[in-house]
């Protein structure tokens, strides 16, 4: 089911429901069939793949260490959202983009149960660590494969965009969000965003910040003004460029 999107890109993108009843955006990037999924995971049917970028797992203790106190549930609640898109979907592989942790200490911080339910996720499917900035030499005793990058249904999947223009690229790093305006104001949530070409993920941490896709870092990056598919409750809306705000 679905309806067309009225904006500029409406031949290239259609608003559906994904099969699991969460709200989402069924589109191709570079001719691959995706779901950007309201959990701020992509799904990538072809090859049963789940894809979530930016977990900052333990970013809390991370800023406790340094004295700044934040309550210690970050990393609880994104596994949480994480093991309820697994269930969801089923994924033969699932793939984390890049910073999965927040710093290089932070897989020694896990609780132990909390280490546990990340062994439990690589049972019965492929765990796959993409490496990133912040997280550079992967897991180490934790199961799955590190990789600094995975190439995957004619997609190319990275932890940091690279410059210029990259048909088939999927990456996080940027923590994308949407400003949206409104009649009583503006809204900010996180948001994919693509143009049909490459996409980058929203960052799924708990405690992850976004950074507003008008931004100067995310100039040069796409062929054609993008489309943002902001996270909204239980869906991802589609929201085209000129309906974007600066901050």
């Amino acid at each position: 089911m679905g309806s067309p999107v009225v904006n500029a890109l409406a031949p290239l993108f259609a608003y559906a429901f994904a099969a699991s009843g969460c709200g989402g955006l069924r589109t191709h990037v570079a001719g691959t069939e995706v779901v950007m999924r309201a959990s701020g995971a992509l799904w990538i049917g072809a090859e049963r793949s789940l894809v979530a970028a930016d977990l900052h797992l333990e970013k809390g203790s991370s800023y406790a260490v340094r004295g700044q106190m934040l309550p210690p549930y970050d990393t609880r609640e994104t596994l949480s959202r994480l093991e309820a898109e697994v269930a969801a979907t089923a994924p033969a592989a699932l793939i984390l983009l890049g910073d999965t942790f927040h710093d290089r200490r932070a897989e020694q911080r896990l609780a132990a149960d909390d280490a546990e339910r990340l062994r439990a996720l690589a049972r019965g499917r492929r765990l796959i660590w993409v490496v990133g900035n912040h997280d550079a030499d992967g897991p180490q005793a934790l199961p799955g494969e590190t990789a600094d990058e995975l190439s995957l249904a004619g997609l190319v999947l990275r932890h940091e965009p690279q410059g210029g223009l990259q048909p088939g690229e999927v990456a996080g790093h940027l923590h994308p969000a949407a400003k949206v305006r409104a009649p009583r104001g503006t809204v900010r949530r996180r948001c994919f965003v693509t143009d049909a070409e490459r996409a980058i993920l929203p960052a799924f941490g708990a405690y992850a910040g976004g950074l507003n896709v008008r931004d100067a870092a995310f100039a040069g990056m796409f062929a054609r003004p993008p489309l943002a598919g902001a996270l909204a409750s239980s869906r991802v809306r589609a929201i085209g460029w000129r309906q974007l705000a600066d901050d």
